[in-house]
């Protein structure tokens, strides 16, 4: 899909690819399914800058490859309108907003974090943020889980994850699993050693890789949220079992009340849920830190909607992309299943926390309140009890 050419000039098409994703990572809250809704809105409805078809075709690309989904909408409709300056100009715009206000409240994190009444806003923050979470698996299942072998894909995953399996072979693997099945009539012919042994040998040098606990540098922060960006399919919220894996359990750079604080954090500002990655660099490496881990957990998002873009229509009708993409979405929920049950059970620790949980859960689903609203709630839950504690 090449760049569209109206007869506007090219520095009007960036001004206008800057002013509205400027405007969107400003006010786009309620994660990646509502930013996308907000791009078609303008992009196809306001402004006719694409049609419907092309509009579902990038939205079937973006699923295709691994990033933030929204993110790379943006880079792909800022690519359609304005070339290369508008792939670069449309990302950034729709990023930068999104990270400087987590940087701005990782600064107070820093500064204030320890103090009961932080303590007990993000007591309050955090059980909604549960609850949003198993929402949108709730949705994205009814989506993504199309048959009972790619039930079953899931339900391994999520067993294998708690057998300590590395994330990205389970993901890798449950897309393997599910294409070969799916595609059998064309994969019979080969011995199945030839699809198992890049695998198991991928899963060997993954634990080589990622075994050994290490202290804290800039160059392995970036080369660490480089590796989940280049490899994170599904959900914003499967970013979570990276997270964990990664700074939690191997590195031992967070604790699980730091990561699901980043989570609550990132809910509270529009933009991408990637910005999550903001404001773990900055606890761990201040502003330095914070720049690194935002540029890589972007930068192959940038990179991937370059390379696909121009084979939309290839990517579109091959059967091989459809059911790799089935397995490692559902994979991506199987982890995204995993780690809410963990990040569950270090939020949700008392009656005032589970009644919250509770209280979101049934207001996001049954009355479809914004989670931007949801959060504020929470907010103001958890201050309320500090001030009458």
């Amino acid at each position: 899909m090449h760049p569209i050419q109206p007869t506007q000039s090219l520095s009007h098409r960036l001004a206008q690819v800057t002013t509205l994703f400027l405007k969107l990572g400003i006010t786009a809250f309620g994660g990646p399914a509502a930013h996308i809704a907000m791009m078609h809105d303008e992009t196809v409805r306001r402004r006719k800058w694409l049609s419907e078809q092309e509009f579902l075709d990038l939205v079937g690309a973006t699923n295709l490859i691994p990033g933030p989904n929204s993110t790379e909408m943006a880079i792909h409709l800022g690519y359609l309108r304005a070339g290369w300056l508008g792939l670069i100009v449309g990302g950034l715009s729709f990023i930068l907003p999104a990270m400087f206000m987590v940087m701005g409240l990782a600064w107070a994190y820093v500064q204030y974090g320890t103090t009961p009444q932080v303590e007990w806003l993000l007591c309050g923050v955090k059980p909604v943020v549960i609850a949003i979470i198993i929402q949108a698996l709730w949705n994205l299942g009814q989506k993504a889980i199309k048959s009972r072998m790619l039930a079953a894909v899931g339900v391994m995953v999520l067993i294998a994850y708690f057998f300590g399996v590395n994330e990205i072979f389970l993901l890798f693997a449950g897309g393997l699993l599910t294409m070969m099945v799916t595609n059998w009539q064309r994969l019979r012919k080969q011995p199945m050693s030839f699809f198992l042994i890049p695998i198991f040998t991928a899963q060997k040098v993954l634990s080589l890789f990622t075994m050994a606990s290490v202290p804290f540098s800039l160059p392995l922060l970036f080369f660490t949220f480089l590796k989940i960006g280049a490899v994170l399919y599904g959900s914003g919220y499967v970013l979570l079992a990276f997270l964990r894996a990664d700074f939690v359990v191997r590195l031992g750079w967070l604790t699980d009340k730091q990561m699901i604080d980043a989570v609550a954090i990132g809910q509270v500002t529009p933009g991408p849920v990637f910005t999550a990655a903001t404001f773990i660099g900055f606890i761990l490496g201040g502003v330095p830190g914070a720049l690194l881990a935002t540029l890589g957990i972007f930068l192959p998002g940038f990179i991937f909607v370059a390379m696909v873009n121009p084979l939309i229509p290839q990517i579109r009708n091959s059967p091989w992309a459809n059911s790799l993409l089935d397995g490692v979405n559902v994979a991506s929920l199987g982890l995204m299943a995993a780690v809410t049950w963990q990040l569950g059970k270090s939020s949700l620790i008392d009656l005032l926390t589970v009644l919250v949980a509770t209280i979101s859960f049934v207001l996001i689903v049954r009355f479809k309140i914004n989670s931007t609203w949801l959060i504020l709630g929470g907010a103001i839950v958890g201050l309320g009890y500090a001030v009458l504690s």
